[in-house]
């Protein structure tokens, strides 16, 4: 049986339920011209497509679909323009977007017609936010052009479950404004392809946990937070920010992990840094008062 998901405007997140029915919860779309605003909607914010996928793992591990639900209402709340699905952003999609954020499985796995469009969003100065195992596909070096790093899929280049102690690197960062070193439990990754020049700039690092799957890896220390920044056409830049942890979906709540996750995505969007952050929604208006009989 094949189901389609058909995009509808809502301006908050229905329960994950309504996937059956065929909507997509949570996703807010830019206003055809003419049409009544969505209240509670800033139309003039940065524009963000989220790409997700189905659920993978067990419970608790790799919920595409709730990010999309929960993550289109925070940000819309947040003042940016939500787009996204389950599947990649098309041509029209990348042209409406600041900035494209990727929460799904195995990412680096492209058609060439989505490759090429995604490339040429790059090349236009669009951003890019990985999350998780979204830096993971068959061309790592490919995909390390764009993220700055990627790993191979296929590859045993992980701890599975397993401690992973933040040590900020650079506490100057706007993006980790008020991050200190502690530790989370999810999953780290190592035997990375990286960018050489640029090179990427390295927010946090993790020493790797002494996992069966680690084997000699454990006790390296590995970059999971970085940015990276790369000249393209026309003397322009393109961001990308990069968080290798997700596995554990409630990691997405942690407060400073949110904050952090926040300041990224207005990073590559090329946006002030705080712009989402330190969002405030203008006040509703007044509803007119009502007399009774």
């Amino acid at each position: 049986m094949r189901v389609f998901l058909f995009r509808q405007n809502w301006t908050a997140a229905l329960p994950l339920a309504a996937l059956v029915c065929g909507f997509l919860p949570g996703v807010v779309y830019a206003q055809a011209p003419g049409a009544p605003r969505i209240p509670g909607q800033n139309p003039n914010g940065m524009r963000i497509y989220l790409w997700t996928g189905l659920k993978t793992h067990g419970p608790g591990q790799h919920d595409y679909p709730q990010f999309l639900a929960d993550w289109s209402k925070l940000l819309t709340e947040r003042g940016a323009v939500v787009n996204g699905g389950l599947h990649p952003p098309s041509r029209e999609d990348l042209e409406k977007s600041d900035a494209v954020v990727i929460y799904k499985g195995d990412a680096g796995y492209l058609t060439d017609s989505g490759k090429a469009a995604l490339e040429e969003f790059v090349r236009r100065g669009g951003g890019l936010v990985s999350l998780h195992d979204a830096l993971c596909g068959p061309d790592p070096s490919s995909f390390s052009a764009m993220l700055g790093g990627a790993k191979k899929h296929g590859e045993v280049n992980y701890t599975l479950d397993a401690p992973v102690p933040y040590t900020v690197v650079d506490k100057q960062s706007p993006i980790m404004r008020d991050m200190s070193n502690f530790t989370l439990w999810d999953e780290a990754f190592f035997n990375m392809t990286w960018a050489a020049n640029p090179a990427i700039h390295v927010l946090a690092t993790a020493t790797i946990a002494p996992t069966r799957s680690a084997g000699d890896h454990r006790g390296e220390v590995v970059p999971q937070v970085w940015t990276y920044e790369h000249a393209v056409d026309g003397g322009r830049t393109a961001r990308a920010f990069v968080w290798m942890q997700g596995h554990t979906y409630a990691n997405f709540s942690n407060y400073q992990i949110q904050r952090m996750l926040l300041r990224g995505i207005a990073w590559a969007a090329q946006k002030p840094v705080d712009e989402l952050v330190d969002y405030v929604a203008p006040p509703r208006p007044a509803r007119p008062e009502t007399t009774s009989r």
